[in-house]
């Protein structure tokens, strides 16, 4: 691999691969909304447009020997027609992209929610069927464009893919998960929901990054994992609430008090759902019957199957993330 093209470079996830990439002396093609100038002066060529443009997504893929497609329109809340035109019209143009400048390797950034019925999951594997239910139409879209994904490779055309599963990305320079949780913990308006026993996934962002390059090395050499979805994360689970707690305690924020049961949290995002959708639209519910499932069921994976294909390992370990993050906030330093 000597260039590789990295869709929402500029972002958490994609932002950590083309550090990781320039480690290794590949010359790094960013696609992003913005401009990076920290990227730029890195050697990073950025080019700025949208992933739903076809023309600007072919014109960009020239000389590319790899794609890891990262950028994705996220969240538990939003139109339909907005995910669709990210997530899968967005997914549709880098496929094509990259058969038509005979790109030989598509690494798509996934995730766990593409399993999630709304039910428990305890050490789940790459054999779990897709969900046929959602309550959210990210998780939706992600279905669908993760099987365009794997349904494009193919091998008599020298055109590899695969799919990474990271789960509850997390670390420095996060812009989504920590401070939406610290923010709403200073304010108070966060309350545990459940039993508080439930168990999850996290995934530490360089280790997040670290398996996407691993698995273009595999499409490239052995292509074992050709066609193929992995679960990605620290390979423990968590207990979803002690985890929260550790985090704010080490943050300075105010523990959580208040208990609710989950057919309460459930009942009221729905509720708060219909009257999103009627009075303000545009503006996410404090609760929804997705976010209600998150919270209290156990959604925990094998990353066996990645250690045996990829040859991942979980080189930072949940304490020296967490140690991280803790400087990075001391000190609001930037990831780079």
């Amino acid at each position: 691999m000597r260039k590789a093209l990295i869709t929402g470079g500029g972002g958490f996830v994609g932002s950590y691969i083309v550090k990781q990439l320039l480690e290794k002396g590949i010359h790094c093609i960013v696609l992003g909304r913005n401009l990076y100038p920290k990227l730029s002066k890195m050697g990073v060529t950025c080019c700025r447009g949208d992933i739903c443009d076809a023309a600007f997504v072919m014109n960009s893929m020239q000389g590319v020997d790899a794609v890891f497609h990262v950028a994705a329109l996220a969240g538990i809340w939003g139109r339909w027609e907005d995910f669709f035109r990210v997530n899968v019209l967005g997914t549709e143009n880098v496929i094509a992209a990259c058969k038509a400048n005979n790109v030989s390797t598509l690494v798509y950034t996934s995730t766990p929610s593409v399993v999630f019925n709304g039910d428990d999951i305890q050490n789940g594997d790459e054999t779990l069927p897709y969900a046929n239910k959602f309550l959210c139409h990210y998780a939706r879209s992600k279905v669908i464009a993760e099987k365009l994904v794997l349904k494009s490779n193919n091998n008599l055309e020298n055109f590899h893919t695969c799919a990474i599963r990271p789960h509850l990305v997390w670390g420095p320079g996060d812009p989504h998960l920590i401070p939406r949780l610290l923010e709403r913990g200073r304010q108070r308006q966060l309350k545990k929901v459940g039993s508080c026993t439930n168990l999850v996934d996290i995934s530490y962002v360089e280790n997040v990054a670290e398996a996407h390059i691993l698995a273009a090395t595999n499409l490239e050499d052995s292509m074992s994992a050709a066609g193929q979805a992995y679960f990605i994360s620290q390979g423990e689970a968590v207990n979803l609430w002690h985890w929260i707690d550790e985090l704010f305690e080490l943050m300075d924020v105010p523990p959580i008090k208040r208990t609710v049961p989950f057919w309460l949290a459930y009942t009221g995002g729905a509720f708060l759902e219909g009257l999103h959708r009627i009075l303000v639209p545009k503006k996410e519910p404090k609760m929804t019957r997705f976010l209600a499932e998150q919270l209290s069921k156990s959604h925990f994976f094998s990353i066996e199957k990645a250690r045996k294909d990829l040859g991942y390992t979980v080189r930072l370990s949940t304490q020296d993330g967490m140690r991280q993050l803790l400087a990075f906030n001391e000190h609001d330093n930037m990831h780079f």
